[in-house]
C-alpha cells in the first residue's frame, strides 16, 4: 500500500513538473549600443507552438522568468542565421535552468547579410560582450543571475566567434592565404553562396575572380582578438577556422570543446575543425557527427531547402536528426559540468 502511494506521489510530481515547465521567450529591442537580443529562459506554464520565419518554435512569449540555475549562456549564430535556428537547443538549456541570450549579429543575419565574412567577424565577439551587458542590466533576469561564469556557444562563423573568445587570434589575410592555395577544395569557405563550381567552362574564371576579390577586400594581416573574463566555458561547433594563428589556441585558459561533422561540405573538416582539434592540446571533442553535414547542429531546420543552400547545409543521406537532439543534451550537460557548483 505504501509503495503504491509512493509511486502515485512520484507520478503526480512528474506530471506537475511537466505541466509547469516552460521555455520563456522575449526579445530585447536593439539600441544604438547593441543589436536585438533574443532570450530563452525557464518559465512556468505551457509552451505554445510559434512560427518564426517559417520555423516551429515551442516557447511561452514574455512569460515571467523563474529563478533557474543562476547561469547565462550566450550564443553566436552562423552567417545569415537567426536565433530561431537554435531554438531547440535553447529550449533544452532553458529546461536545465539556464538563461540563453542570442544577439543578432549586425549586417550578418537572416535579414541583412551585407557584412558577412571578416567585416562581421571583427565585431562579433564584442557583440557577445554587449549581449552579456544587456542581460546584466535587465531587471527581469539580472537579480537571479551570477555573471562571473558565463557559457558561450557558436557554430560556423559563430564557432569562429567562440574560438576568438577562447583566446584565439586571427587575421583576414590568413583566409586569403588559405584560399590562394585551397580555393577549389574549400570553395564555399572562400566565396560563400556567391556562386559554385560545377565543372563547366567558367570554373576557371570563377576561381580567378574569387582570388582577386579576396586579395582586394581582405588582405589585412592585422591580428584580431577579444576576450571577456566572464566567459568561462565554450563550445564551438563546425567553426570557420582557417583564419586563426593555431598557436594562439594551443592552451586556452578556459574549457573549450568542439563539435565536428565528417560530411560538412561548406567548411570541410580537414581545413577547419581538424586543425583546431590537433592544435588545441586542452580542447575536447564533445561530438563528431559521422554522417552529419554543416547543418547538423541547426534545429529546427528550415524546410524545404533548395538549390545551393540545400547542398551546403541540408542533411546528407543517412543522417538521423535524433542525433542532433542527443547532441543538444550533451551540450547542456557540458555547461552544467563547467558552470554549476
Amino acid at each position: 500500500m505504501r509503495l503504491k502511494m509512493w509511486m502515485q506521489s512520484i507520478c503526480i510530481i512528474v506530471l506537475a513538473a511537466h505541466v509547469h515547465a516552460a521555455t520563456g521567450l522575449t526579445e530585447i529591442a536593439a539600441t544604438a549600443q547593441h543589436s536585438t537580443v533574443t532570450v530563452f529562459y525557464p518559465a512556468s506554464g505551457q509552451n505554445q507552438k510559434l512560427n518564426k520565419i517559417g520555423l516551429p518554435v515551442f516557447a511561452l512569449p514574455d512569460a515571467p522568468p523563474l529563478k533557474g540555475n543562476g547561469r547565462l549562456i550566450v550564443m553566436s549564430h552562423g552567417s545569415g542565421g537567426s536565433p530561431w535556428d537554435y531554438a531547440d537547443l535553447a529550449g533544452v538549456l532553458a529546461e536545465a535552468g539556464f538563461v540563453v541570450a542570442l544577439p543578432d549579429h549586425l549586417r550578418d543575419n537572416h535579414q541583412n547579410g551585407k557584412d558577412a565574412g571578416p567585416t562581421s567577424w571583427k565585431i562579433r565577439p564584442q557583440e557577445i560582450t554587449s549581449a552579456i551587458d544587456v542581460i546584466a542590466k535587465d531587471p527581469r533576469f539580472a537579480p537571479n543571475l551570477k555573471l562571473d561564469q558565463v557559457g558561450m556557444y557558436g557554430i560556423s562563423a559563430g564557432g569562429l566567434t567562440a574560438l576568438t573568445l577562447a583566446g584565439g587570434r586571427w587575421s583576414p589575410a590568413n583566409m586569403v592565404q588559405h584560399c590562394n592555395v585551397n580555393i577549389r577544395a574549400d570553395f564555399h569557405a572562400c566565396v560563400g553562396l556567391l556562386f559554385e563550381l560545377n565543372g563547366g567552362m567558367f570554373d576557371g574564371l570563377k576561381v580567378f575572380m574569387a582570388r582577386q576579390i579576396l586579395r582586394w577586400r581582405f588582405n589585412d594581416a592585422t591580428w584580431q582578438s577579444h576576450t571577456d573574463p566572464r566567459i568561462t566555458a565554450i563550445v564551438a561547433g563546425v567553426p570557420y577556422s582557417v583564419v586563426f594563428d593555431l598557436n594562439s589556441l594551443a592552451q586556452p585558459k578556459i574549457p573549450v570543446s568542439l563539435i565536428t561533422a565528417r560530411k560538412d561540405v561548406w567548411l570541410h573538416p580537414q581545413f577547419h575543425s581538424d586543425p583546431i582539434v590537433r592544435a588545441c592540446q586542452s580542447c575536447t571533442v564533445l561530438h563528431d557527427f559521422e554522417k552529419g553535414g554543416h547543418g547538423a547542429l541547426l534545429s529546427p531546420i528550415r524546410s524545404p531547402l533548395e538549390g545551393l543552400v540545400a547542398r551546403l547545409i541540408g542533411d546528407p543521406v543517412g543522417f538521423d536528426r535524433q542525433e542532433t537532439a542527443l547532441v543538444n543534451q550533451k551540450i547542456s550537460r557540458y555547461f552544467q559540468q563547467w558552470l554549476l557548483p
